[in-house]
């Protein structure tokens, strides 16, 4: 700032200019660009501290002569029995180590099932429908209605054949085919593009919660594709969205049992004759959410396998919550006032399932999240307990442990929830978002899509780390981190082949969520 006097025919007049000011550097400092110093810091921080270690080794090697390397192998030889016996413990304990250790299980590929575009149901046909099956009253009507302008989906997605006609038909054979279309379908993908013939496989687990015929959706595999007598199958039913998670972690289990094989994961869930033709409100919420998919994902323990691998898998952490009463009975397949069986949704779903997600994330952290933010964490719990601070509790950064998510397409309610309260990028939701207005709520298989999203996009890095997250009833919260071993490119045949292009869409929501309409409690972390 700067002053000077104007003279005006004796008049004098004094002129202040504002010069330039200097920035307010406690303003300024915005913690989101001293983090990531800090985390470099205390990540490398042993490196660091190494670094002088290392030099001062180098400079006292370098002023050895030939006379100080005779006399060390003097003493080494004098002393031959200890170098014997401290050789044999370290082969002994690195040949325990090697045989003891887990063996690492490979992603070597999946597939994700794409519907022909005959089954494809926009918004007006969904709702002409269920006008014309005449099961619904004007109020349940209206209620869909609401429910699919704010559910995220868009025209694109499918329909079984049967809830094509009118009327429906969720018939026992109607019910098979859509298994049988939506499972083989995956399956041949995954074989054309692996390689694999189906003869290697030696673990087989199915999950497909609300449809389990006798024989089961394993053995009808085993009958199709002709799998070998000796095969481990299971087949996992009533495990909710969050099965698919469940799959990879038993699979994984039965990887570490049996050498050099091959293990096939499948994930669907079953529309045909698990549709709702009531007029509950709390049961015709899946009617609009859920769609036609399914996944299968090719895992190998061949340590040969690595080389064509798409990932590896870190870790899988599960909660299950099913101990509490509400928990338990939050999604609870029943049956109406008339009898008519459908699945309900309560209206404490989102309390629970952040509730969930807030233990199962509590286990994970310690196992995926660098030091500086464990400190940090710690730092706050020992000063709101010690000293009874009003600290507000701090959120790790997740994305200092994950350059990618896969949240649960369970609705856009969910996904706006924990893009929150994890305090996520657009970026990071981005797949759950595209999954929903494409393909819908594909149950346990639609983490799958979210990643071949991601792949499609190619921003699959070798190095990245991948955060599966996927919810179901019973109540459960399931983790699964995947590390790329190159850079990923999508597989032949993708569910993303033909439209990725269009993507990401610009999708406009009323303020409230879907579940506004039910009374419920709010989803956080922070209580």
């Amino acid at each position: 700032m700067s002053s000077e006097f104007v003279d005006h025919g004796g008049a004098q007049n004094i002129q202040i200019h504002q010069g330039r000011r200097l920035p307010d550097f406690l303003n300024s400092v915005n913690l989101k660009y001293v983090k990531p110093g800090y985390h470099y810091l205390i990540t490398n921080l042993l490196k660091l501290c190494l670094i002088p270690l290392m030099a001062l080794i180098v400079i006292e090697a370098s002023q050895m002569n030939p006379d100080d390397i005779h006399q060390l192998w003097l003493q080494l030889q004098y002393n031959l029995v200890s170098v014997i016996v401290f050789s044999a413990v370290l082969v002994f304990g690195s040949t325990v180590y090697i045989m003891t250790r887990p063996r690492s299980v490979y992603l070597v590929d999946y597939s994700c099932y794409k519907a022909p575009d005959h089954l494809k149901v926009k918004y007006q046909k969904f709702m002409d429908h269920s006008r014309l099956t005449g099961d619904f009253d004007e109020s349940s009507l209206e209620f869909q209605r609401k429910i699919l302008e704010r559910s995220g989906l868009g025209d694109e997605t499918y329909l079984p054949e049967a809830m094509h006609s009118i009327p429906p038909r969720p018939t026992m054979a109607a019910a098979r085919e859509e298994a049988e279309q939506v499972i083989f379908g995956a399956l041949d993908n995954l074989f054309a593009n692996t390689n694999v013939k189906p003869k290697d496989i030696g673990i087989l687990v199915v999950n497909c919660s609300l449809f389990n015929p006798t024989p089961s959706l394993s053995a009808m595999i085993v009958n199709k594709y002709k799998l070998r007598g000796n095969i481990r199958s299971f087949n996992l039913g009533g495990m909710g969205c969050s099965a698919g998670v469940i799959a990879i972690d038993l699979a994984k289990d039965m990887l570490q049992v049996h050498r050099n094989t091959y293990a096939v994961v499948v994930s669907t869930e079953n529309i045909t004759q698990n549709w709702y033709f009531g007029n509950k409100k709390s049961m015709l919420i899946p009617n609009c959410l859920f769609r036609v998919g399914g996944s299968v994902v090719l895992l190998s323990n061949k340590s040969l396998d690595r080389r064509r691998a798409k990932y590896k898998l870190v870790h899988v952490v599960r909660t299950h919550k099913g101990a509490d009463d509400k928990a338990f009975r939050c999604v609870y397949q029943e049956q109406d006032d008339i009898g008519k069986t459908g699945v309900s949704l309560s209206k404490e779903l989102m309390a629970i399932a952040g509730g969930a997600l807030k233990t199962n994330i509590t286990t994970l952290g310690p196992l995926v999240l660098p030091l500086s933010e464990q400190l940090l964490f710690f730092a706050t719990l020992v000063a709101k307990k010690l000293f009874n601070a009003k600290v507000k509790p701090y959120i790790p950064d997740f994305k200092l442990a994950f350059d990618h998510f896969c949240i649960h397409a369970g609705g856009r309610a969910v996904i706006d929830e924990l893009e929150k309260n994890l305090q996520l990028l657009p970026v990071h939701v981005e797949s759950s978002r595209m999954t929903v207005h494409r393909f819908g709520n594909t149950s346990s298989s639609s983490i799958w899509y979210e990643l071949a999203y991601t792949e499609a996009k190619g921003r699959m890095q070798k190095g990245n780390r991948v955060w599966q997250i996927a919810f179901g009833s019973g109540f459960k919260c399931n983790s699964a981190v995947w590390e790329a071993l190159q850079n990923v490119k999508p597989s032949p045949c993708g569910p993303w082949e033909n439209c990725i292009d269009s993507y990401p869409v610009q999708i406009f929501f009323f303020l409230e969520t879907m579940m506004a309409m039910l009374p419920r409690a709010h989803f956080r972390l922070t209580r």
